[in-house]
């Protein structure tokens, strides 16, 4: 089985959770294009749930793919992977949304590996997910610049393809526990 009912349950809190946490920074653009005080009154009110959903459809697909990438190429070097939500690090990125309006960083999801291989399969293993992303930016900048997208898509194409950006090069960081640090020390240990 690929995906066991706990993955797919810590898939939905993590979902759940990013969506809380990015719907006042992704919000969709509004379709008012007259600015009347009446508008200003209704996002005083509070957030909308389309704010919500629209987050946690910019974002939970980009984590929920990056961790795949590392899950399936585990599983193809016949490890066993595990999808598994960072209650901590969700946990944290809510306290940073409620008490913190600058930065955001925090870990909403993790892979666990069981099982040996060589360091170029553990590097593999470490760049597959930042490799993802880095598809989901380009393939979301080729689509922005040979499509024509509707106002509301092409919005939500280019967020999507900056939080890729992000991720991917933020992941591919060479410091300790970040997947950059993983691809490169692998790679070292590999050719020296």
């Amino acid at each position: 089985m690929l995906l066991s009912f706990a993955e797919f349950l810590d898939i939905i809190v993590m979902t759940l959770v990013v969506g809380f946490i990015f719907k006042d920074i992704f919000k969709p653009q509004p379709k008012v294009q007259v600015i009347t005080p009446d508008y200003y009154l209704k996002q005083v009110k509070g957030t909308k749930l389309s704010n919500f959903w629209f987050a946690a459809a910019v974002v939970a697909p980009s984590i929920i793919l990056h961790e795949f990438g590392h899950k399936f190429i585990a599983i193809s070097q016949g490890m066993v992977a595990t999808f598994q939500a960072s209650y901590l690090g969700l946990g944290i990125g809510v306290v940073l949304k409620l008490f913190s309006p600058g930065f955001l960083f925090f870990i909403p999801a993790y892979v666990s590996i069981v099982g040996t291989g060589t360091p170029l399969q553990f590097s593999a293993i470490a760049f597959a997910g930042p490799a993802v992303n880095l598809i989901l930016w380009l393939g979301g900048l080729l689509l922005m610049k040979f499509v024509k997208l509707k106002t509301n898509v092409h919005r939500f194409v280019f967020l999507m393809s900056r939080i890729n950006m992000f991720l991917f090069i933020f992941n591919m960081l060479p410091i300790p526990g970040f997947d950059g640090f993983k691809v490169y020390s692998g790679l070292v240990s590999a050719f020296l």
